[in-house]
């Protein structure tokens, strides 16, 4: 049975899957959090430069994910 299944093809679509698809939203909602959280905030009503950084590398990953995920597809994706 295992001829017909090629068990490397299926664990790469399982990880890109869980990297993409669980990964990139997650990511996104910890720089959500770190930026607009009650507890960002000062007494003077602005938010730390260590969580605008923080929360500006988190968003900074997702838009290089989503520019080379365009880049991927419009090589050929393969």
């Amino acid at each position: 049975m295992s001829e017909y299944i090629e068990w490397g093809a299926i664990a790469n679509i399982i990880v890109v899957g869980l990297l993409f698809g669980a990964g990139v939203p997650a990511l996104f909602a910890l720089g959500v959090r770190t930026i607009a959280s009650p507890a960002a905030f000062r007494e003077d009503g602005t938010v730390s430069l260590t969580r605008r950084i923080a929360a500006y590398a988190c968003f900074s990953v997702i838009v290089l994910a989503i520019v080379g995920a365009i880049i991927y597809i419009a090589a050929g994706g393969h």
